[in-house]
Order: structure tokens, then C-alpha cells, then sequence
């Protein structure tokens, strides 16, 4: 039929057939001299003419309306399609269409007091159909569980409205889509006190310097400057001098979190099913960042990779927050450049920080990586990401022979990291860093060779 009218409605195919009938009826009666044939016509004249009595001059509209909360994977997310009529006719009916990310599992679609089940498909693209009654508004709810962090869009939705009988037809009304914020769910990670170096002014962490502590250094004799609370009179009295307890000062410390993002492997089920390279990474630096976050240390992000995003070092709730937007945004890049030295380098961290370098150890350049950051005095811990049962794929008959000698070569490069003092740890949640931090602490405060 023709295009669209200045209003935005245009004529269906049903009131081209409705006219075109009429019009046949009309000429052949009067041809042929038959009243039959004119009367025939006349309810298809006289039916046209009622749908079109009133026509409508204002398109449908659209809105779309997520929920904005703190959106957990695992979680339900929740969005709105509002349709409205501002017409002071109804619409027979509305078609409602809207995509939905493949990670938004498990949808179901309310309207009008139904529900309809949409089974665990990957997304979800289909029409609904609904009347909205003059200047109303109809909600098309929108439900689903997230199975993975990130960023999910839902829609864009559009709508298209029939009128007049299903003789008028409206252009499609769209609106953009909406991005649903899932944030990574935080494994349970706990880990020792012993840090390599703690250099804040206060903190939890029990460091090696004397101060106003709770962690007990020690007796020394009364000094200017010594408070009278930290006599101990049952020294002081066996001496006959005055002895005060020296303790240690509790500090803070700074963990950097370094995401190594030139490789990914695996396959990422969601939250309930195998977890890929990047969603290790990602979960493992929420539950750690959550961790040190908690005890009041100071946490900064960065990526190594081509873009090398880096988050500067804080403290407290609010960092843990940008912490989890920091992290929606993280994707693996493989590029066969070297990240440049001036953005990427063991000078833009502090010399006592403890970095914690989440990588699978896919590429060579992530291992020269970690052995110049231990070369460079840090103290650096690795944490490998791989799953553990990646399987090659089985398509002809060397895959596995040439997969047991990659294994073998990366076995050779961890046992060479640790022979540079870099050691390296499966991510395991709760306890994985507990002895390696101990270890990395006592050789932190271990008196150096040839020192004086």
C-alpha cells in the first residue's frame, strides 16, 4: 500500500482489499445493470467508512525502564516496556517487540495479568501482542536472572499500533536500549595479616616499625617522650628502673591488582556454569579488592594490556564501589605488540606495594612481565587464572600430543618464575594467598646479605 501519512499512519493491506473489493462491486453493477451487486458493495463501502471515522493522529509511545540497583550475578533484573495511547481513541491492538541480552537467562514477560514463561533460551526476541485502550498506558514487565557481570542491554524495544479496525497501520516507535550494571560475584577470600610492608600511618597490619600499637615489640628502659601508661612496674621494680612496653604501630598498606588481559581461554558458562579465564580474573580481583578494602588498605587496579586502563589507589566503601564499575568494563585483548613501557612499567608502583597479578600464563610476555616487576625490588605474587580442566579440542590426532607439550613448556616457565622469586598460586577463593603472603612477608623482613 502507500507510505506513511504526515501523521505517522499508513494504510494496511486490508483497506486496499477493502477498497479495491467496493470499487469491483460498484463498476460491475452498474455495467451489468445488477442492483445485487451494488448491495453486495454496500457493507464493505459503509465498513470502511465507520473504521475510518475517526482516525488517529498521534504514533504510540514508548518508554523503557530498568531497575538501577546494586545487581548482583545470580541476581533478578527486572525491566519495564511502557506502551501509551495518547489518542482519545484505542488502539485494536499493539505488537511489542524488544531484545533482551543472551546473559539475562530464564525470561518471563508479564502483561495484562498474564505471564508467559520463555524456558532458559538465549535471549529473547519475540512479539507480544496487547490492546491499550485510549489514553492508558499498557506495561510489558520484563524478568530474567543475570547469569554473568557485565553490562546487558535490554531493547532496543519498538511498538506498532493497528487502528481503524486494522485498516491503519502506525510506524514503529523505538526506543534505545537500556544497560543492565551486573556486578561480579565476589568469591570468599580471606587471607593472612602478614603484609611484606606495611607504609601507611595507621592501618590493621602489624609492621616492624615501633609505634602506638597493639602488637607487643618488647621491654626498653623509660625514655623522654614515653608515655606513663606503658610502665611496666613488675620490670621496672625488678630492675629498679623504669621499663616501658614497646609495641609496633599498625599501618596500612597498598595491594595493586594487576589483570593480565592479553589472553582468554575457556568458555564462560555464567554463574552456575564453567568459569573462562576473564571471569576468574574478574571475580578473583572483586574478592580481593573486597577483602583489603574492608580492613582499610589502599587498592588500585590496572591492566596489562593494549589499553592499560589503570584505577589510582584508595580507600574505603567508596573505592570498592568504583572498584565493581572498574571491572564491568574489563575484556581480554590479545595484541602482538608489547604494552608500552611509559604506561605500563614498575615505576608507576609504589616500592612497597604488594602486587597480586591475576594471569593465566598464556604468554611469554606476561612471564618477562613478572620477572622484571620481582627484578624491580616489588613484591609480587601471581595468581594463576587457568581453569583447571581445559581440555584441548579433539579434532585430529596431534591436538593432544601438542597440548601435553604446552603444558609441559608453561610448567617450565612457572618453576622458572619462582627460581626468580616470583611465586605462583591457583586462585582456590578463600586461603589461596594465606602461605605465599607469609612467605613473601617473612622475606620482607629478613635481614639482607652483606647488610650492616
Amino acid at each position: 500500500m502507500g507510505g506513511e501519512s504526515a501523521t505517522g499512519w499508513a494504510p494496511t493491506w486490508a483497506l486496499g482489499r477493502a477498497i479495491l473489493l467496493t470499487g469491483l462491486l460498484l463498476i460491475a453493477g452498474v455495467l451489468l445493470g445488477r442492483v445485487d451487486l451494488v448491495v453486495l458493495a454496500t457493507p464493505f463501502a459503509l465498513g470502511t467508512a465507520y473504521g475510518l471515522r475517526r482516525r488517529p493522529s498521534a504514533t504510540p509511545q514508548v518508554w523503557l525502564t530498568t531497575d538501577d540497583g546494586h545487581l548482583v550475578e545470580g541476581g533478578e533484573v527486572r525491566s519495564v516496556i511502557s506502551v501509551g495511547n495518547p489518542e482519545s481513541t484505542g488502539y485494536d491492538l499493539a505488537v511489542v517487540r524488544t531484545r533482551v541480552s543472551p546473559w539475562l537467562r530464564g525470561t518471563r514477560l508479564a502483561f495484562g495479568g498474564v505471564r508467559l514463561d520463555l524456558g532458559a533460551g538465549r535471549g529473547v526476541d519475540r512479539p507480544l501482542v496487547t490492546s491499550v485502550p485510549s489514553q492508558e498506558v499498557v506495561d510489558v514487565t520484563v524478568e530474567g536472572t543475570a547469569r554473568r557481570w557485565g553490562r546487558h542491554p535490554v531493547g532496543p524495544a519498538g511498538a506498532r499500533a493497528a487502528a481503524g479496525g486494522g485498516l491503519l497501520m502506525s510506524r514503529i516507535a523505538v526506543v534505545e536500549p537500556e544497560l543492565v550494571r551486573v556486578y561480579p560475584r565476589t568469591d570468599p577470600f580471606d587471607a593472612v595479616e602478614a603484609m611484606p610492608r606495611a607504609a601507611g600511618l595507621v592501618g590493621a597490619h602489624h609492621s616492624r616499625r615501633p609505634g602506638e600499637g597493639g602488637e607487643l615489640a618488647g621491654v626498653r628502659v623509660f625514655a623522654p617522650g614515653d608515655r606513663l601508661r606503658r610502665i611496666d612496674w613488675r620490670v621496672s621494680l625488678r630492675a629498679r628502673k623504669l621499663h616501658v612496653a614497646a609495641t609496633l604501630s599498625d599501618r596500612d598498606a597498598e595491594v595493586v591488582v594487576l589483570l593480565d588481559l592479553l589472553a582468554e581461554a575457556g568458555r564462560s558458562g555464567g554463574i552456575e556454569g564453567a568459569a573462562s579465564v576473564l571471569d576468574t580474573t574478574v571475580r578473583a580481583a572483586a574478592a580481593i579488592s573486597e577483602h583489603y578494602l574492608h580492613r582499610g588498605d589502599r587498592v588500585s587496579l590496572l591492566e596489562y594490556g593494549p589499553s592499560a586502563r589503570r584505577l589510582r589507589p584508595a580507600s574505603g566503601r567508596r573505592q570498592y564501589l568504583t572498584v565493581l564499575e572498574w571491572l564491568l568494563d574489563v575484556h581480554a585483548e590479545p595484541s602482538p605488540h608489547e604494552p608500552y613501557d611509559q604506561v605500563f612499567g614498575p615505576h608507576l608502583l609504589s616500592s612497597d606495594a604488594l602486587v597480586v597479578v591475576l594471569t593465566p600464563l598464556l604468554d611469554e610476555r606476561s612471564a618477562q612481565m613478572l620477572a622484571r616487576l620481582a627484578g624491580s625490588g616489588r613484591f609480587v605474587v601471581a595468581v594463576d587464572t587457568l581453569p583447571t580442566g581445559l581440555t584441548p579440542p579433539a579434532t585430529q590426532g596431534w591436538d593432544e600430543v601438542a597440548y601435553r607439550l604446552w603444558s609441559l613448556d608453561r610448567d617450565t616457565m612457572i618453576r622458572q618464575l619462582r627460581e626468580h622469586g616470583v611465586p605462583v598460586v591457583q586462585w582456590a577463593g578463600a586461603g589461596s594467598l594465606d602461605e605465599v603472603l607469609r612467605d613473601v612477608a617473612r622475606l620482607a623482613t629478613a635481614p639482607r646479605v652483606g647488610a650492616r
